[in-house]
């Protein structure tokens, strides 16, 4: 698994069966039961999709009683949303300096293109 916590943000989240579970994360805690439920899976995979996950620093297990609730730990979203924003916003400027240089050009008259039945 790669070192960086950013590279392990993306490399856990590579896997569409961990984004669906994140996703299901977002809207609650839940248990592995409840995790697998909607996969064609078993418990083990799913615990080993959650390890990945909780490597990244993604998720985090609790106990209460005999559950062990998975929660999201939406902080880990901010380190991936900066790093996307830095990008977006030079990507932006970009535009804004591409926009600017195109509004700068003289017009140039648009050609007219012969008319049928006249020789060109």
């Amino acid at each position: 698994m790669p070192a960086d916590p950013l590279s392990r943000v993306f490399s856990a989240l590579a896997d569409p069966t961990r984004r669906d579970m994140v996703a299901q994360l977002a809207i609650g805690d839940a248990t592995v039961s409840e995790l697998a439920a909607p996969f064609d899976v078993s418990l083990q995979a799913v615990s080993k999709h959650l390890k990945v996950l909780e490597e990244a620093g993604l998720v985090s297990r609790s106990r209460d009683a005999q559950r062990r609730p998975v929660h999201l730990e939406a902080e880990v979203f901010d380190l991936m949303t900066k790093w996307i924003e830095r990008y977006r916003r030079r990507a932006e400027a970009r535009y804004r300096r591409l926009d600017d240089v195109l509004r700068s050009m003289p017009e140039e008259p648009t050609p007219t293109l012969p008319q049928e039945g006249t020789p060109s």
